[in-house]
């Protein structure tokens, strides 16, 4: 209950977080979703939320009492069915857990909980419904037969979606249920998604935004960065050195479940000053600087013959920071380029020879793929090795900038630059950069 709570409330806070939704009602029914819906009341109080509890039938075991007594203890105010009924949600908070029922519920709800599911339906204009597993008053595997039941913004899973999920059509639905033992996955054949990092819950669907919400308006979205209080600090930079802190911050960014945190955007321009940027890997880093690797024959790679000025940059949302380097490019020593190149799969080494990037596919993919089906058959022989070509390597930017930047609120962001003069240069300097 505990691991599942904690689900629940990390779904429900990814996709309505206290900056947009700090409001938080949590509806808890006398069963096991409402012992679901106490731990996840506790922990988004944790992240921030101020979050509301009406339990009006609470069950007398000690596990149900301890629950509210961690509940109260945190000051989370508790409502009564009619204190609830007093004034419409939509008044009074920005997102509804709804955690009344589960799949063991039959028939019609009763008093007090029939009128707090209507309160819930649509015609009652509620904010944004989060349903533990099962919406209130639908069939476990009918979903809303009737039509006339709730139609929650996000569902949240737990151990495995019921069949009721295939009757959901609300922007997001997430999976909870890391906990789910071996011997279960096997015995039920569930095929369950990868969780990402130390992530307690994973998303698996939805239609991105609900219809009832209207047209995306692109000037409404924002973040309030700086909630952890972190800071960047002069003395602290001074000490490591610009690679130093990169380190220091990509082994974080790469600890903290960051899908890719070496995925990189790379800026570069034609002689005539025409820029482009596009998105490729971080393949190395070290004193001299950072490294890729590409097809020399590629636009960027043309570009960068053209004018080896470039630049890159790093964004690591959950850790509300970005890096952004600028400087000049060269090629890496071609033993360089061979140790890599033979370092990976021998099916990359291969496509590397498919495709000629950033040309024109005149017959469209078949082409593609029947030059890759030619390639493999010609080295299908796996004990003879796959030549590198030559117009496939390694770029190594040399930085004569890295800017270190750091979400603080009230975008009053921290920016501390290191600059130098060339990229022989062993002197770095150190300065603050208004946000």
């Amino acid at each position: 209950m505990e691991l599942a709570g904690l689900s629940v409330a990390s779904a429900a806070a990814t996709e309505y977080p206290v900056s947009t939704h700090p409001r938080v009602l949590v509806v808890a029914g006398p069963g096991n979703n409402g012992g679901d819906g106490l731990v996840a009341a506790r922990h988004l109080h944790h992240f921030g939320h101020t979050v509301s509890i009406c339990y009006p039938k609470p069950t007398d075991r000690p596990l149900y009492n301890g629950l509210v007594t961690q509940c109260r203890s945190l000051g989370l105010q508790f409502l009564t069915s009619e204190e609830l009924q007093a004034s419409p949600l939509n008044t009074r908070f920005d997102v509804v857990l709804d955690a009344l029922f589960g799949f063991s519920f039959k028939g019609e709800p009763r008093p007090p909980f029939d009128a707090i599911i209507d309160m819930l339906k649509p015609g009652a204009n509620p904010p944004p419904i989060v349903a533990v597993d099962i919406p209130s008053g639908w069939d476990v595997e009918a979903g809303d037969a009737a039509g006339t039941g709730l139609r929650p913004d996000m569902l949240v899973s737990l151990t495995a979606p019921k069949l009721c999920a295939k009757h959901f059509a609300g922007s997001h639905h997430y999976l909870g249920g890391r906990f789910v033992p071996p011997q279960i996955k096997e015995k039920y054949r569930l095929q369950l998604p990868a969780y990402s990092g130390v992530s307690q819950c994973v998303r698996v669907g939805g239609s991105g935004r609900s219809p009832a919400a209207g047209p995306a308006n692109v000037a409404d979205m924002r973040l309030s960065y700086g909630a952890g209080g972190r800071s960047l600090d002069e003395a602290d930079l001074a000490e490591a050195g610009p690679m130093a802190e990169f380190d220091a911050w990509f082994k974080l960014a790469a600890s903290c479940g960051v899908q890719e945190p070496n995925a990189m955007s790379l800026a570069t321009a034609s002689a005539s000053g025409a820029p482009s940027v596009r998105y490729v890997l971080l393949k190395g880093y070290d004193e001299r600087g950072f490294v890729w690797y590409t097809n020399y024959d590629s636009s960027k790679g043309k570009q960068l013959e053209e004018n080896a000025a470039a630049s890159i940059a790093f964004w690591w949302e959950p850790l509300q920071r970005q890096v952004r380097v600028e400087g000049v490019v060269e090629k890496v020593p071609d033993e360089e380029s061979d140790a890599y190149f033979y370092s990976r799969p021998r099916g990359h080494q291969i496509g590397a020879l498919v495709s000629m990037q950033s040309m024109p596919l005149r017959h469209g993919r078949q082409e593609l793929e029947d030059r890759a089906a030619w390639l493999e058959a010609q080295y299908a022989d796996e004990t003879a090795p796959v030549p590198r070509p030559p117009h496939w390597g390694g770029f190594l930017l040399r930085p004569l900038s890295i800017e270190f930047w750091q979400g603080r609120p009230s975008r009053l962001h921290d920016r501390l630059r290191y600059v130098r003069q060339s990229a022989g240069s062993q002197e770095w300097r150190l300065e603050r950069l208004a946000p």
